[in-house]
């Protein structure tokens, strides 16, 4: 905990309400160097006493035991090489190739570039020439690839319970028992959102072909509200794509536009450069407002948070139109405003700043809003001028909206025997359609008097009620194509035969639709024909392919010795590529089509008559709840699993959440003052009741969380899906619990719930007070205008280390010697740095029962904190009572810092951590035994260490994901940060081999070069002209725990937040001028 900056009232850094209250518990993480299980000293040692005589017995055991464990303990994999005998075209072994192809995600699309180790998908990068992801990517776009290679996927096409095969499907479509009728009366298909040109002309052939057959798009979590709110006032349909890049004041409304909501990483992209802020504070910084009851990722990053219960923020939207009225917008609003109890100063302030900020102002809505939330927002955009600016709106073909309302009338077809044949695609409806609605009763009718055709990853809820089942392929395995919101064109080209014969949606779906098999790189070609507007009649020929028997395998993968040779002669004479294979080649390569976006529309402004009606409209939507039986209970996607989809992701499960830092599970998430009210603690078991149906969960206390509310998040609690959705290390154990079951037609977002204590508890694996640097500076912080008055505030306080040593210091002379910095204004804390890390260096992962002992694996942690004004001295007296309650949130990325002179490395005893000639501070695995004094000695708690062989179970296709260039780790063995040295070394033999030098920017790290908001920086720091020396250079960067003199290459740039002085004043000076940030957390400053 920390005070404050300069000479102003100081801030108090808290992780926990566990660590503001003095949790037994919590201390213990807070004090203990070591994981549960790792005593710096054995038991009966400690009971006895440490005496000098034995600390000198166990260091001589240690090192005397040196080679003998590292004979014993450390198992080596077995490593078998084959070679190529004929080695493809363009691959060289150890080298990866890159593909562009793209991520479909409901109705939007994410380009990536695929890394890929002869002929394995390893790797996702964004790609560059995507809008929706400018080369960055997200945590399920990073994860996707365990996806790929899960062996809990469906492996065959199922009859009932009865493996069958794809041919059998077939045959009976086209000519047995499951044709339909000829106008396709009783024929139904239910599927996701898709922006697939293809999917979508496909669907059209099917209601050509058969009239009468029923077309249902539905998700659980879409943008359904939004598309209704805008269609409301516009007219039509339309997409929202907003620009934070261009944006000055930014009003989120129950929206997690960084977090899972929306092009996310587009957004963090922009929202990243508008805040991004000059040495002198002079250059234009984005102020960002939220009104909210859930705490966000986007809410946590707000410089102004009004905390309301989701149900009120229609209320909030009203009131918001009055205060704009007042401030000169013209809204014809009859009579005053609202009654309510939302801080009037804190309204006005934000009117004045939109009125003032007229076309860069924005105003967005969370997709939980009701419609004519939606609809005002539209007007008030409209109204402010910043419609065709800061946001603009995209017609795009028909992308097929999600329809609660159509679910609903499928089912009761279903129920009334209308419908006869149900195909789904990709969804999942048994497990997550509204509970009302009983969606697994209705199939029940149907297989009694007709058929499901089902088509998933898994062997899932809908699945084992399906007559027919058929392998989804994973988009890295399929042919296909999809659109990003402002409609750019992209295609989905496959990198590795499917594992499983597992088929593409568009696949199946032209079996429905045409009546035949068709192959799903044929259906995109011909799709594509049509986007390019070039004839595919000749194309074929320009392909001069080998033919089918010279290409003969055995299932293994080697040629056929039997296979007669091929007469060169015979192959068919290369021709001139036609038009179109030029173009086609050329999307492929790029992995766009080029001018594809769709305009924005230039719509007419939003009349002030119809504007002020929307405004009233949105007010009578408000739905708030009082404190009494009833609580307001809130249903939003996971930012891990996101709807279930990604349930059986181990690397996701294992993802602490941003702002709870729950693994492994879900919670009912209260607030301090609700949990105190209804005399909760964290991990009380309690049932939230919805009319009949109840709930049993666990309670977690958010700091930030509104009161009278509960956030429950979707996508746990599944009963089938894999080994690691249905269960975590123990066969009794369900991840989580399905929130689905309380959520209703009528409340799919919102709702009213009673709560209760059932008694007992139940234990939650969370990581936010694990590897504590408790009593240390940390967080530098300031606020605009203080930053353009005192640009070195980050480091004038800061204590001088001591330079002298008992030794010669090393001198980094050579080049290059690498560095990196974060930038903590640029940070949102989204992950994707953390997720980007485990797969490129194959971290595994250890279960929820690891994660409860503090044995996670992750090299990178996202440490979050919450600061409260005040003292650290008193800080007890201050938030205890009253808890905190609406505390701002900080996030800080801790890597190894690389530091040049290393504390880690001053007390192996074999030198298994030592410093190369490029200033890192390397791992020598062959040398460690496991000592974890390097861990000890570590004042950034990032060394991991091995308590068990995580690995040793992996099965064999998992194991095709891994990176090559990466060692694999065995029980015993220390492990840490590398800055991606593979890398290094990859670019260092490419340099070599064009006979240059290293450039700057050959090296990207995986955490940099996923992260949206472009934090990190990372070079050469010898190199004058280098991005990471420019950013050191910066008056905000800073070493974290600078008095330790461990001088760390990794560094910090401070955050800036942007407040507005009308609703908070600038602090008065400070008694103490001599307080910084920089003091410790939990300790008084210095």
């Amino acid at each position: 905990m920390s005070a404050g900056n300069g000479n102003r009232p100081a801030k108090t850094y808290w992780r926990s309400l566990e660590q503001v209250q003095g949790d037994a518990r919590a201390t213990e993480f807070l004090h203990r160097e070591f994981p549960e299980g790792a005593s710096e000293a054995p038991p009966e040692l400690l009971q006895e006493g440490l005496s000098r005589r034995s600390v000198l017995a166990m260091l001589g055991s240690t090192a005397s035991l040196a080679g003998l464990v590292g004979c014993d303990v450390i198992r080596r994999p077995v490593e078998h090489i084959v070679p190529y005998v004929d080695a493809p075209e363009g691959m060289v072994p150890g080298v990866p190739q890159a593909y562009a192809t793209t991520m479909p995600f409901g109705n939007r699309a994410l380009g990536v570039l695929m890394e890929s180790h002869e002929g394995r998908p390893t790797k996702v990068e964004g790609n560059e020439l995507h809008p929706s992801s400018g080369g960055a990517s997200g945590v399920w776009a990073q994860a996707s690839i365990l996806d790929l290679y899960d062996p809990d996927r469906s492996k065959t096409v199922r009859f009932g319970d009865q493996p069958s095969s794809w041919d059998d499907l077939v045959a009976a479509w086209t000519e047995g028992d499951l044709a339909p009728a000829a106008d396709g009366a009783g024929l139904a298909v239910l599927a996701e959102p898709s922006s697939s040109p293809t999917l979508l002309r496909l669907k059209s052939a099917l209601l050509e072909r058969y009239p009468q057959a029923r077309w249902v798009t539905w998700q659980p979590v879409s943008d359904e509200n939004a598309d209704r709110g805008l269609e409301s006032v516009a007219g039509e349909h339309y997409h929202a794509l907003p620009h934070l890049d261009r944006t000055q004041v930014l009003l989120t409304l129950d929206s997690d536009l960084l977090g899972t909501e929306g092009d996310s990483v587009r957004n963090l992209r922009g929202y990243a450069k508008a805040r991004r802020v000059g040495d002198n504070g002079s250059a234009a910084m984005l102020r960002h407002y939220a009104v909210d009851g859930v705490h966000s990722l986007t809410a946590a990053n707000a410089d102004h948070r009004l905390r309301v219960q989701s149900g009120r923020v229609a209320a909030f939207v009203a009131r918001l139109g009055h205060a704009l009225a007042a401030h000169g917008l013209e809204l014809p609003l009859d009579g005053g405003a609202p009654a309510t109890d939302i801080d009037d100063a804190w309204v006005q302030g934000l009117a004045a700043d939109l009125v003032s900020h007229q076309g860069a102002g924005l105003i967005v809505a969370g997709d939980r809003q009701p419609p004519e939330v939606h609809a005002a927002v539209y007007a008030l955009n409209s109204a402010l001028g910043n419609a065709g600016a800061t946001v603009t709106y995209h017609q795009t073909p028909d992308t097929g909206s999600s329809s609660d309302a159509d679910l609903a009338a499928l089912t009761a077809a279903l129920n009334e025997g209308a419908v006869d044949r149900l195909v789904v695609l990709g969804t999942n409806p048994v497990y997550s359609a509204p509970a009302d609605l009983d969606f697994a009763g209705a199939l029940e009718n149907l297989n009694a008097a007709g058929a499901l055709i089902h088509v998933g990853t898994y062997r899932d809820e809908t699945s084992r009620l399906a007559r027919w089942h058929v392998p989804l392929a994973h988009y890295l395995e399929s042919w296909g194509d999809a659109r990003a919101t402002e409609g750019t064109a992209s295609v989905v080209q496959p990198l590795i035969e499917p594992l499983y014969g597992a088929r593409s949606a568009i696949e199946v779906l032209a079996l429905v639709a045409l009546g035949e098999a068709r192959d799903g790189r044929d259906l995109v070609r011909e799709t594509w024909s049509e986007l390019l507007g070039l004839p595919l009649e000749d194309s074929s020929e320009a392909e001069a392919s080998v033919p089918e028997d010279a290409a003969d395998a055995t299932e293994d993968g080697s040629e056929d010795a039997d296979a007669p040779p091929v007469d060169p002669m015979s192959l068919p004479v290369p021709v001139a590529p036609s038009e179109f294979e030029i173009a086609w080649r050329r999307v492929l390569h790029d992995g766009v089509q080029e001018g594809s976006a769709a305009p924005a529309a230039e719509l007419a402004p939003v009349a002030p008559e119809d504007c002020a009606a929307a405004v009233r409209a949105a007010g009578d939507a408000s739905s708030p709840v009082a404190l009494g039986e009833e609580l307001e209970v809130v249903f939003r996607s996971s930012a891990a699993l996101y709807d279930g989809r990604f349930a059986n992701n181990g690397w996701l499960q294992e993802l602490p959440d941003p702002m709870t830092k729950l693994t492994w599970d879900n919670a009912a998430l209260i607030s301090p003052a609700t949990a105190s009210a209804l005399g909760l603690e964290n991990e009380d078991l309690v049932t939230v009741t919805r009319g009949e149906r109840e709930l049993e969960l666990p309670v977690w206390q958010v700091p930030g969380q509104a009161d009278h509310s509960v956030t429950i998040d979707l996508g746990y609690g599944r009963d089938f899906g894999g080994r690691i959705a249905s269960t975590a290390n123990d066969e009794d154990h369900t991840p989580g619990t399905n929130a689905y079951l309380l959520r209703t037609s009528d409340a799919l977002h919102v709702g009213r719930c009673a709560v209760r204590a059932s008694g007992g508890s139940y234990p939650l694996a969370q990581t936010q007070d694990h590897h504590s640097m408790e009593g240390r500076p940390l967080v530098k912080e300031a606020d605009l205008d203080y930053f353009a008055e005192h640009p070195d505030f980050a480091t004038a306080h800061s204590e001088k280390p001591h330079e002298n040593s008992m030794w010669d210091e090393w001198t980094y002379e050579d080049s290059p010697q690498w560095g990196m910095t974060i930038d903590l204004n640029a940070c949102v804390g989204c992950n994707a740095c953390v997720i980007a890390c485990q797969s490129e260096n194959n971290i595994p992962i250890v279960g929820k029962d690891q994660v409860m002992e503090g044995r996670e694996m992750h090299w990178l942690r996202i440490d979050r904190y919450f600061s409260s004004e005040g003292e650290s001295e008193r800080l007890l007296e201050e938030l205890v009572d009253p808890l905190p309650h609406d505390p701002q949130t900080n996030f800080q990325p801790v890597p190894c810092m690389q530091c040049e002179n290393a504390p880690c490395e001053q007390v192996c005893p074999v030198a298994a951590t030592v410093h190369d000639d490029d200033g890192l501070n390397a791992m020598v695995y062959n040398r460690c035994i496991g000592t974890r004094y390097c861990s000890n000695n570590c004042p950034y708690k990032v060394r991991r260490f091995n308590y068990f062989n995580f690995t040793k179970d992996t099965p064999e296709v998992m194991k095709l994901g891994k990176n090559p260039d990466v060692t694999i780790r065995s029980r015993g063995v220390m492990e840490k940060c590398t800055y991606c040295v593979q890398r290094i070394s990859r670019a260092k033999v490419d340099a070599k081999q064009d006979g240059r030098p290293l450039a700057d920017g050959d090296v990207v790290t995986a955490c940099q070069q996923a992260c949206p908001a472009d934090a990190i920086r990372f070079g050469d720091i010898t190199d004058a002209a280098s991005q990471v020396v420019e950013a050191k250079s910066s008056p905000r960067n800073y070493n974290l725990l600078n008095d330790l003199h461990t001088k760390p290459r990794t560094t910090y740039l401070a955050k800036i937040r942007h407040p507005n002085r009308d609703i908070t004043p600038a602090p008065a000076p400070a008694d103490d001028h001599g307080a910084a940030d920089d003091a410790g957390h939990g300790e008084d400053a210095h």
